[in-house]
């Protein structure tokens, strides 16, 4: 297939492409309610083929039997859609499904330990300012960090449930009660980013009083995990402790799997042009079905999303195909598009092997079927 190199950043018009998806804006909440809360009785439903039973019946543990391998890995992946609808929550928290944070948070946020305060910094990934830069705790460059550090992020998974527990098991009284204890927790403590060095900014008033419901519930939470089941039934909890640990870090893991996906990494920590931010993300339409999976709740759709932060994730799908098929045939937009998961992290694994920052080796965004042309921003299209 023929290729060619695109025009330049002053080719892409935003505004025409809000033009084309205009009627795409608009959140339905009965989608919202519908998907979670059937993601979420499912779930529960999967969980207790798993424990053999509700809370209130001892764990029956590790039988070996391949029903309850299914059961496992069918919750893992029902309630990892049901995490991910953080993601809608933070991007519609002024305003719009108020009732719906709400439950979220009690069914979801609470319960898994990442209620949405902590996800608050992802609004700081989308400014155009913040991209990619020390701001952005969601970006790591990694094509410039080998790839050591590629499996040395996804290990995180073993660790970040411990971690989320002692956030709000111990750290969070010591932040009620030590002076000073406070800001360096928020800061250092308080944030479901991808880059530990990240330093989250001091909260408003109005966000600090969110902060403090929020952890309170998640510290009961905890505290009643580790008092009810010796005092009051007579069993410590540690089959279940197990189980939900092993549970997080398969969801931790497939989300750490997802997020490599969802960039190319290209940048060193310089502030990028928008397009260029753009061409750097990457959208998944093809496959639906599986890339619905690693990839819910319009995740798969993640160039689109930088694109349009606020447009909710049941309208991505339609509105991806109707940008493919009306913006013109050299747009950037179009070099958004993977090819497949393994593909991209595969690319990722080489590029990161070899220090290959495509801008720096004067390699071209390409697009099918078009004569050739210069472009000064370089990304490969995989």
């Amino acid at each position: 297939m023929s290729q060619e190199r695109v025009l330049a950043h002053s080719n892409f018009s935003l505004t025409a492409a809000r033009q084309i998806v205009k009627d795409h804006f608009k959140p339905n909440p009965w989608i919202y309610w519908a998907d979670f809360l059937v993601s979420y009785g499912l779930g529960v439903f999967c969980f207790q083929k798993v424990r053999g039973g509700t809370m209130l019946t001892p764990h029956q543990g590790i039988t070996g039997e391949l029903s309850q391998v299914f059961f496992f890995f069918a919750t893992c992946l029902l309630f990892y859609r049901c995490a991910l609808f953080i993601h809608e929550v933070v991007h519609h928290r002024n305003g719009s499904l108020p009732v719906f944070r709400f439950v979220w948070n009690l069914l979801c946020g609470v319960p898994f330990l990442m209620p949405s305060f902590v996800y608050y910094t992802h609004i700081d990934h989308h400014r155009r300012s913040h991209y990619g830069t020390d701001h952005d705790g969601e970006y790591l460059a990694l094509v410039k960090r080998g790839p050591w550090y590629i499996v040395y992020y996804l290990s995180w998974c073993l660790v970040i449930p411990a971690l989320a527990v002692a956030r709000f098991l111990i750290l969070t009284p010591i932040a009620w009660t030590i002076p000073g204890a406070r800001a360096f927790i928020h800061k250092h403590a308080s944030s479901m980013v991808m880059d530990p060095t990240y330093i989250r900014p001091l909260p408003t008033r109005t966000t600090m009083r969110v902060i403090y419901w929020q952890e309170a519930a998640c510290f009961a939470w905890c505290l009643g995990i580790a008092i009810v089941p010796p005092v009051f039934m007579g069993r410590w909890p540690i089959p279940f402790l197990v189980h939900a640990y092993a549970m997080a870090v398969v969801i931790v893991l497939l989300n750490s799997i997802r997020t490599l996906g969802s960039h190319r990494w290209t940048n060193s920590g310089e502030e990028m042009t928008f397009v260029d931010q753009l061409v750097d993300s990457v959208n998944f339409p093809n496959s639906p079905l599986i890339s619905e999976l690693w990839a819910p709740v319009g995740c798969r759709f993640h160039a689109l999303h930088h694109l349009f932060p606020s447009m909710p994730y049941h309208h991505m799908g339609k509105a991806h195909q109707r940008l493919m098929a009306e913006l013109p045939a050299d747009s950037p937009y179009r070099l958004t598009v993977g090819r497949s998961l393994p593909a991209v992290l595969m690319t990722l694994w080489r590029r990161s092997r070899q220090g290959d920052e495509p801008a720096s080796r004067g390699k071209m965004l390409r697009i099918p079927g078009r004569s050739q042309r210069r472009r000064r921003t370089s990304v490969k299209n995989i």
